[in-house]
């Protein structure tokens, strides 16, 4: 979390978890990974004091950046008042509809320095909107960006990995330190990208209730999946499916979880 600091003359604000991005060499890196392109419509998520920003705005066709915090928007329309190609929008981005900036189907690439305590379900917001994004490269908790890109039997791998690698192509590109920001942060940071799938190789009808399976093996993650499936499984059905059902949820794929979902789809009344 931010202490309270002055940044560039912005009280960086605790309860919008700003830490501003001020290391030159990160920066760079970011936006070398990113590699923004003139034909690119990006969306930027926070673009707090506008340091990412000014090298999109440059590359970039075109560029709309979500702020919350009122006190950053007259900074960034002085900074950015000659670039034509840009427009802020001031809003919540839990609740933004992405969807309404898509222009002739060209489909939006998502950046942003995330806050921490609404990473999750921002993704979450984001993944439900996956249809118009081709590809997200977000800053996060190097704790959340383990997670996303978890494999099985790992402490790490939940219901964040499973639901983000049936949606996306998950990597986790580099680690920031906290030194790379003003304020610095008590944890690393890391860099993600989430590159949605243009075909799901094996979907489910009802990608809710997979969420929902996968949510209830998760819940109590001690608790073997007979115990936490037995709203939808039982012990025959786990035999059909080739699962044990002393296992824990951590062990088991997305694959499993989808085939569990399939099984569960296609004997409901």
């Amino acid at each position: 979390m931010a202490n309270s600091k002055i940044v560039q003359g912005h009280q960086a604000r605790k309860r919008f978890g700003q830490n501003f991005l001020s290391d030159n060499h990160y920066i760079s890196r970011i936006v070398d990974s990113i590699a923004p392109q003139r034909h690119d419509h990006i969306v930027e998520i926070g673009p707090g004091l506008g340091a990412i920003t000014e090298h999109l705005v440059e590359s970039a066709g075109k560029l709309d950046v979500v702020e919350l915090d009122r006190d950053l928007i007259p900074r960034l329309e002085n900074k950015f008042a000659n670039h034509d190609n840009f427009t802020i929008h001031q809003s919540d981005a839990l609740k933004f509809d992405f969807t309404q900036l898509e222009e002739n189907e060209q489909k939006l690439r998502i950046v942003g320095n995330l806050p921490y305590n609404i990473s999750t379900p921002l993704i979450f917001h984001l993944l439900n909107q996956r249809h118009v994004i081709h590809d997200m490269y977000f800053m996060l908790q190097k704790e959340v960006v383990e997670r996303l890109c978890a494999s099985p039997s790992t402490k790490q791998y939940g219901r964040l990995s499973v639901m983000a690698q049936y949606f996306c192509e998950t990597a986790m590109l580099f680690v920031v330190p906290p030194g790379a920001f003003s304020p610095a942060p008590k944890v690393d940071s890391a860099i993600v990208r989430l590159m949605p799938h243009t075909h799901i190789k094996n979907p489910v009808k009802d990608s809710k209730l997979l969420s929902q399976i996968v949510t209830a093996a998760f819940n109590q993650r001690r608790k073997t999946i007979r115990n936490s499936l037995k709203d939808w499984l039982g012990q025959d059905d786990f035999e059909q499916l080739g699962l044990k059902a002393t296992e824990r949820a951590e062990r088991l794929s997305l694959n499993d979880f989808v085939s569990i979902c399939h099984f569960v789809e296609a004997h409901q009344i």
